[in-house]
């Protein structure tokens, strides 16, 4: 079987540590920086000639910096004739625009892809896409993953009687109805207006939260204006407290003011973006778990060319 090497970008190499101690191998050793111009900097420091390689890194803030890594990395193993590259994207950026919901508008998302294959991945390997349709904007294998093994782990370690597992958008029913599934309780769904990019209006709740806890899932926390008003709008129908979970915690702009201001119990994420990113390591509200043993068992899967469904729930 061919060697497999991990590397990793700078975006959230804690992570790829994890993934390589949870593996038991070592972390590819490369010198990744900057030239004096902010332009990118990348060499490999050990012999990639027909291995299995598998780039780590996410595409969170900042996100161009991080995807311009991404790609020249790839580029470099390609050229150091790796067999196999696999791009390993924990937080799939560019993901929200992925139609042309209005005019004029460009397809980020498929332009990313487009942008991915040309470097010379072999393969993507995602957690969470925003939209899962982006899997057909790729002429190459991708697995997607879903981080619900991880939280649900976590939340069926605790007392969810009288919880409501809701959705705070009619897009993400799917997700918010595997959740309550899995962890036997009811559902509620918000219908939600967005007048414009990060301005969420709520219309109305959809189900029955007076006198329940309600526990939102989601797949990413951005500013948090979303969750700040469902929070309010399930608070102001009856519900007796709220907690909520997703696996991507963007948190740009006044997004962890807005959940300390909320009438929010706990926020659980997952570490696909690093706490670093927030801006702080701490916070009251906020409690971060870790999906390397879910990425490790993945790349293991690939590597040894065994099925990957066995992660799912």
């Amino acid at each position: 079987m061919k060697d497999m090497k991990i590397f990793s970008g700078s975006s959230n190499r804690p992570l790829a540590e994890e993934i390589c101690q949870y593996l038991n191998i070592p972390m590819g050793e490369a010198n990744l920086g900057r030239f004096s111009d902010g332009e990118v900097s990348f060499q490999i420091l050990e012999n990639v000639r027909g291995a299995d390689v598998f780039v780590i890194q996410s595409t969170c803030p900042p996100v161009n910096e991080h995807l311009m890594e991404l790609l020249i990395m790839i580029d470099a193993f390609k050229r150091a004739s790796a067999e196999r590259i696999t791009a390993v994207i924990p937080y799939f950026g560019y993901a929200r625009q992925d139609r042309k919901d209005k005019p004029r508008v460009p397809i980020s998302a498929k332009l990313v892809t487009d942008l991915l294959e040309t470097a010379g991945a072999h393969r993507v390997l995602t957690v969470d896409l925003h939209a899962g349709q982006i899997q057909g904007f790729f002429n190459i294998p991708v697995d997607h993953l879903f981080a619900a093994p991880v939280i649900l782990d976590y939340y069926r370690r605790q007392d969810l009687s009288n919880y409501v597992v809701v959705s705070p958008d009619t897009g993400g029913v799917e997700r918010a109805r595997a959740y309550a599934k899995r962890l036997n309780v009811d559902l509620a769904i918000i219908d939600k207006r967005r007048e414009r990019a990060n301005v969420a209006v709520v219309m109305n709740v959809i189900g029955e939260v007076a006198g329940r806890h309600a526990l939102i899932v989601d797949d990413m926390i951005d500013t948090a204006g979303t969750l700040q008003r469902v929070s309010e709008a399930l608070i102001a129908n009856g519900a007796r407290s709220i907690r909520v979970c997703c696996t991507h915690a963007v948190f740009s702009g006044p997004a962890l003011e807005r959940i300390a201001a909320a009438p929010i119990k706990e926020v659980v994420v997952t570490n696909t973006i690093p706490p670093d990113a927030w801006g702080e390591r701490e916070h009251d509200k906020i409690v971060c778990l870790s999906v390397a043993p879910l990425l490790g068992e993945a790349i293991r899967s690939i590597h040894e060319e065994t099925s990957v469904s066995r992660l799912f729930i």
